[in-house]
């Protein structure tokens, strides 16, 4: 699979996650400071899953009807101490292989996913 990292994740993530064998593209390297709708073409033109601290993709993954993400994956974990962190994030990557399609939330006890929508058809 491929994924988008988004800015604000670590580079020790990214690092270990490609070092696992992930193809991971990171929006630091080809985008630093681009806004959300950027980060999201990204991800659209590139077919990557975007992987993300930003619950703001969330909001739009669900009202955005001009393209449909190919998946996000939401990491919340706040009760994960930041040594932790890399270990956790690979860890559920690799737990699963259906996140095409999917609006994934990761918390430090439990994955939740929720397929998404496509746009609909309009007719002349």
């Amino acid at each position: 699979m491929r994924f988008l990292a988004d800015e604000n994740f670590d580079t020790l993530v990214v690092k270990t996650l490609r070092e696992a064998g992930h193809d991971v593209s990171w929006i630091r390297d080809i985008a630093p400071g681009a806004p959300d709708e950027e980060v999201w073409d990204h991800a659209v033109k590139e077919n990557r899953i975007l992987l993300t601290f930003d619950k703001d993709f969330g909001e739009v993954a669900f009202v955005r009807t001009r393209t449909v993400i190919p998946g996000i994956i939401l990491f919340r974990l706040h009760g994960v101490p930041a040594d932790e962190i890399v270990a956790k994030i690979t860890a559920a990557i690799t737990s699963r292989e259906e996140w095409l399609g999917h609006f994934s939330v990761v918390d430090d006890k439990r994955i939740r996913m929720t397929p998404l929508r496509r746009p609909r058809v309009q007719k002349d």
